[in-house]
């Protein structure tokens, strides 16, 4: 059984997803970021960098309860734990994890600091914005280079990849950017969108 603390948010949602497609058994469990949840003393000893999503694996390696938090992590334990959507050979297995640590390392970095400046700021910070939102293009322009040549982020097969990409990208327009522009990406987006396990991930926890 995993035992996820997470919240709707896009790093929660790479993680909801993942469960779903994996088809692991799990129980999810709130931790509401907008009111603070996520600095309890409980949380904090699953993670102490106080930041959702984090899991525990109730049969964990040697079958020991196994904490864990940061969702590329996640994501790479989950998809090895079930032999599921990242490749075995050593040149396929780096192009997925290059691409999920674009995502980890990049995205959500700039797409988050576009959501604040634009957004959250107590105060309009123009070089902020401006910062953020050209280097948000920046990345979905990279993306879409890929895309162009490329099924999905890691090749021709759908990996963790694209389970960790996906929920950003559903974000970016309120980050000011206009989707047309990025064809390739629309097109990827689209087909992501219709699996059924990404509908369920993307739906939990929001109620």
């Amino acid at each position: 059984m995993i035992e996820l603390y997470s919240w709707p948010t896009p790093n929660g949602q790479k993680v909801h997803i993942a469960l779903e497609e994996m088809g692991l058994a799990y129980q999810a469990h709130p931790v509401n970021i907008g009111q603070g949840e996520q600095f309890s003393e409980q949380f904090q000893r699953i993670c102490p960098n106080c930041r959702i999503p984090a899991i525990v694996d109730t049969d964990g390696p040697e079958g020991e309860a196994f904490p864990l938090f940061e969702s590329g992590a996640i994501l790479i334990y989950l998809a090895e734990k079930t032999g599921q959507f990242l490749p075995a050979g050593t040149a396929a297995r780096m192009r997925v994890l290059e691409w999920l640590m674009l995502q980890v390392g990049g995205i959500g970095p700039m797409f988050g600091q576009a959501g604040h400046f634009r957004n959250q700021a107590p105060e309009r910070v123009e070089y902020g914005i401006e910062r953020y939102t050209n280097e948000t293009a920046r990345l979905l322009g990279v993306l879409d280079q890929r895309l162009e040549a490329a099924t999905y982020l890691g090749g021709e097969a759908y990996t963790i990849a694209d389970i960790a990409t996906f929920p950003w990208v559903q974000v970016a327009e309120r980050l000011g950017q206009r989707m047309g522009d990025f064809p390739n990406v629309l097109r990827w987006s689209d087909e992501v969108a219709e699996r059924p396990a990404v509908e369920r991930g993307m739906a939990l926890l929001k109620e």
